[in-house]
């Protein structure tokens, strides 16, 4: 049986290649993107930074969003340099109702209304030490409540309050999960938990929508050389560390491929391209993946 699932995950991986080089040119258009109004959440640094700038290249008009206030005006100031019709900064904690309101009511006076809202954002105010840990190890319930609330009820706020505008401009909410809201993991049992909430939240969410022409996109995204990413692999060994910073997305990438994605209003994205392999082994042979 392992054998059947190895050939299957390399064919997957092939066929996953080929499409990529079919769909080099796969109708996007960046011009679409010309003026085009957007919010991007947790822009600060990483995979958030680099969507606001790519969407700067496009000509968009973009309100951007972060905890640290100083990081946000080096990231406005980059983007109109790069070719932003507006670049607007919003200092917040999405994990606060009130920041989220003002953030979304930027957009609506400062750009007029909403074309695209890419939900990137995540953190936690609240400490639980050192991970990676299993849950009953330290079942902290006040950090999974703070977890859960900036991880995923802060999203479906965002969304929920940008609704009216995307409703008018039949536009776009792209989320960005990761492999873990399609396949469990141990030790990271509350950052899964929150990942799948999000799929399952926004996948009905889209049904909802399709009378109103509102697109939802989930980006399925696996490792991306971060700051956090890096920073959460320092206890392997170097040679497992290099072993496995090779098997990681670029955050530039990441972003081209999440603006594409929401751009061609496509319903699931993933990237790399073994995000997808894994969600079909998961499919078939769950065991395989879930241990």
């Amino acid at each position: 049986m392992l054998w059947l699932v190895v050939v299957f995950v390399m064919a997957v991986a092939g066929l996953a290649a080929y499409k990529y080089l079919l769909n080099a040119n796969n109708g996007f258009d960046p011009e679409s993107l010309r003026g085009a109004r957007v919010v991007v959440t947790g822009c600060s640094t990483g995979v958030g930074e680099q969507v606001a700038y790519q969407y700067a290249k496009h000509g968009a008009k973009v309100v951007i969003t972060a905890r640290r206030e100083e990081r946000l005006k080096e990231v406005v100031a980059k983007m109109k340099d790069l070719g932003a019709q507006e670049a607007i900064y919003v200092a917040g904690d999405m994990g606060k109702a009130e920041d989220c309101e003002r953030t979304i009511e930027t957009a609506s006076s400062k750009l007029g209304g909403l074309d695209y809202i890419i939900l990137n954002h995540w953190g936690c105010s609240h400490k639980r030490g050192k991970f990676p840990k299993l849950w009953d190890a330290d079942p902290d319930m006040d950090f999974l409540a703070d977890y859960t609330n900036i991880n995923y009820l802060s999203h479906v706020r965002l969304a929920s309050l940008a609704l009216p505008m995307l409703k008018e401009s039949q536009g776009n909410i792209t989320v960005v999960t990761g492999l873990l809201g399609k396949v469990p993991n141990p030790t990271f049992t509350f950052y899964t938990g929150a990942k799948f909430a999000l799929d399952g939240f926004f996948s009905s969410l889209r049904c909802e929508m399709k009378p109103h022409n509102v697109s939802i996109t989930l980006a399925v995204l696996g490792s991306v050389d971060t700051d956090g990413l890096r920073g959460s692999i320092q206890d392997l060994g170097a040679a497992a560390r290099e072993y496995f910073m090779k098997t990681v997305a670029q955050p530039d990438d990441t972003a081209k491929v999440i603006i594409e994605g929401a751009t061609l209003r496509k319903r699931e994205i993933y990237h790399p391209f073994y995000t997808r392999a894994t969600c079909i082994v998961r499919a078939i042979a769950p065991s395989m993946v879930e241990k």
